[in-house]
């Protein structure tokens, strides 16, 4: 197998098998509007990264990834006790300012260290075409194990979207699936790209279908050809990796809207008509 061979194979192989868990996550997210919830998580696992590194441990290390585990699972546990009851004081407010918080310590944080910028830069735009197949394997058995969990208490994590006061324990559970996630992705896609990769495909998705099975189907796919794009283009044209997968995603996402908007709106509902809890 030559290298460039090798090289797709294992991107695409590692953007295949992280999609299908972004995605659903994503789904979630997106259909209870809690958009900035997955960025906080990303950036709270790059500040836990940056911790560590202050601490003298080595980025990307086993180390390094307990001190971004620790960071959010600290976050999921606020994200789901902090669900404010006034209306006047939007759920997404508490998420936007817990993002800013975490951002800034990371900048402070950087701004301490040596070479401090080059790290906060390594935390934000990843390292992804530096993957390899022992990463792709624990991910691919992270992931599973996670599918299955979700798979057997759908019904409880579904219920999520439709309740106004959401089982904080479930909430909770929902969050820290996205804080594992986020902790195996970031280190090696950044914070742009993990985001990209759970917000843009189930965006893109649930514009056309309210069925949780086939949204997941479609936003896998889409997401796929997106980021086979990104890579090719990367590779051919020597762009940075991780903001040409993110500009593909775009791009994807720039023409779903575009074709939302000349499908006749009988399509979108008959979609309508679909069962979450069926998937």
């Amino acid at each position: 197998m030559s290298e460039t061979v090798e090289f797709f194979a294992l991107q695409l192989t590692l953007l295949a098998v992280a999609l299908v868990l972004h995605t659903y996550i994503g789904l979630h997210i997106v259909r209870r509007t809690l958009i900035f919830s997955d960025l906080v998580l990303d950036q709270l696992a790059a500040l836990g990264a940056l911790v560590g590194i202050g601490l003298g441990v080595r980025y990307g290390t086993a180390g390094s990834y307990g001190f971004s585990f620790a960071a959010v699972m600290a976050g999921a546990g606020l994200l789901a006790v902090i669900n404010p009851r006034n209306g006047r004081i939007p759920r997404e407010a508490v998420i936007g300012i817990m993002y800013a918080l975490a951002l800034v310590a990371s900048l402070l944080i950087g701004d301490k260290l040596a070479e401090g910028a080059a790290h906060v830069e390594k935390t934000l735009v990843g390292a992804m075409q530096w993957a390899t197949w022992p990463l792709v394997f624990v991910t691919a058995g992270t992931y599973a194990v996670l599918l299955v969990f979700h798979y057997a208490f759908r019904r409880k994590f579904i219920a999520l979207a439709t309740n106004p006061a959401p089982d904080k324990l479930w909430d909770f559970l929902l969050f820290a699936t996205a804080g594992v996630i986020t902790v195996l992705i970031v280190p090696i896609a950044g914070v742009l790209l993990a985001y990209a990769l759970l917000m843009i495909p189930a965006t893109i998705a649930a514009m056309f279908t309210r069925s949780w099975g086939g949204a997941l189907a479609w936003g896998w796919a889409i997401g796929l050809a997106a980021c086979a794009a990104g890579v090719a283009a990367s590779y051919r044209y020597d762009l940075p990796y991780g903001p040409t997968l993110v500009l593909a995603m775009g791009a994807a996402f720039a023409a779903a809207v575009f074709l939302r908007v000349i499908l006749p709106r009988g399509g979108g509902q008959r979609s309508k008509e679909a069962e979450p809890c069926r998937n």
